[in-house]
């Protein structure tokens, strides 16, 4: 005789019954940790990389007033990578693998000695505004090397890229740029070394989760050290207290936690998705240049505004739940 909550059940009907549950069980425990993902941390991850990492262009105008570009750059991801390194390895994560540190090292010179790097250098004559705007085409460069991979981005992506794009050209159009010289050159080449790196990134092995930032930042910031040693970068003075705030800034907002952020919506989201950060720090590097270092801001940023924010929302509603 068998029974289930009190109630008996026919040995026939029995085994059916243990059947069915046992063909439902594997169902809800798949679908448990989708259910357990919860969709705020897209949301809190793309709100860090839109406003931490667009005010990071300010940051750095500011660090580099007695700090010199590849020693900041070193300043920066050694403390903040190898923070992250630590901590997670105390807390049990695994050692990455050889070919971990390869991708890496590959990674990291493109993100941060090239990509950053370039951006640091080239903000010694370019306006902090007008570098976030240059670097607001990456999503362009990142679609055309994920089309190159194989992940094309869909129709509706290609819309919102266009108006980011439009929107960015409308923000130049008053621009400095071609007075820069040298300079503009390096903030030209940054978002297409950033946009190569993170499509790398994602087709080569890299450590799960934060480890991943954690040994990218680090390989970064060792290359930019040696770098600072090999052109003779030194420092003529004590840091001033306004630059060592600004780096404080930087490792904790720009690399701890929007790094740490923007891997993740790479790992969750498309590609589109995750690099739309890229139209929205414009639009907060140049309200913060206004709101704390001055600078104006006319009828024509706010036009461009609307149309940054318009190709955010079409790229945002062709996103993968």
């Amino acid at each position: 005789m068998a029974s289930t909550s009190g109630v008996w059940i026919a040995p026939p009907v029995r085994i059916a019954w243990d059947r069915a549950a046992a063909s439902v069980r594997p169902a809800r425990e798949a679908q448990g940790p989708a259910r357990a993902r919860p969709p705020l941390l897209i949301v809190a991850a793309l709100l860090a990389v839109y406003f931490l990492w667009g005010s990071t262009y300010l940051a750095i105008r500011v660090a580099i007033e007695t700090i010199p570009p590849f020693t900041l750059g070193a300043m920066r991801f050694l403390i903040a990578g190898g923070g992250l390194y630590a901590v997670l390895r105390m807390l049990g994560a695994p050692r990455p693998s050889a070919a971990e540190w390869r991708t890496s090292f590959l990674t990291g010179a493109l993100l941060f000695v090239a990509g950053n790097g370039f951006v640091v250098l080239g903000e010694q004559w370019v306006s902090s505004g007008l570098v976030a705007l240059v670097v607001g085409t990456m999503p362009l460069w990142a679609a055309l090397f994920g089309r190159a991979a194989g992940q094309p981005p869909t129709r509706r992506e290609w819309l919102g890229l266009g108006l980011g794009f439009a929107g960015v050209a409308v923000l130049q159009l008053g621009g400095e740029l071609a007075a820069a010289g040298a300079g503009a050159l390096l903030v030209l080449l940054a978002p297409v070394c950033w946009a190569l790196g993170v499509v790398l990134g994602r087709s080569r092995p890299l450590p799960a989760g934060p480890m991943g930032a954690a040994t990218q930042m680090l390989a970064g910031g060792l290359m930019m050290g040696a770098l600072a040693v090999v052109l003779g970068e030194s420092m003529t003075a004590v840091p001033s207290a306004r630059s060592l705030l600004a780096v404080l800034h930087l490792v904790v907002s720009g690399s701890l936690i929007g790094f740490t952020a923007y891997g993740y919506l790479l790992r969750r989201t498309r590609p589109a998705v995750a690099n739309s950060y890229a139209y929205v720090n414009p639009v907060v590097a140049i309200v913060l240049g206004a709101a704390l270092a001055g600078e104006a801001v006319g009828p024509i940023t706010w036009l461009a505004t609307a149309v940054i924010l318009s190709g955010v929302v079409v790229i945002g509603l062709g996103a993968k739940r």
